[in-house]
């Protein structure tokens, strides 16, 4: 993971904000924001996990998923409440950028959900 993959995801984020926008989601109300992560090694995932958890994180229960592949994969989610503010969410993307390259697992970006 490097800087272009950061700037990739800020892509994404402003991407994914103005289609949310453009297709009338609330811009009024916060958005669950779902961050994902994944590794194929669970004990990397697991550090990541506690160390999102002591920075004061919602964390999800890690899940195990089968790729295309066939390849055995281990996931969880952060969960954050935001508004659909392009800066806030790309810096909370940086932060959990930052969290899965010290802890050596995958960021896979996030979502969210349409608001009425």
């Amino acid at each position: 993971m490097n800087d272009e993959d950061l700037a990739q995801w800020f892509e994404h984020t402003e991407e994914l904000i103005n289609a949310l926008i453009e297709d009338g989601t609330n811009e009024e109300v916060h958005h669950t924001i779902e961050h994902h992560f994944s590794s194929p090694d669970f004990d990397l995932l697991e550090k990541a996990a506690i160390a999102a958890f002591k920075m004061g994180l919602e964390i999800e229960e890690p899940e195990e998923a089968e790729l295309e592949t066939g390849e055995k994969v281990f996931a969880f989610d952060i969960i954050t409440e935001q508004p659909l503010d392009i800066d806030i969410i790309n810096d909370e993307t940086k932060t959990m950028f930052e969290l899965a390259k010290i802890n050596n697992v995958d960021y896979d970006g996030w979502g969210t959900y349409f608001e009425e």
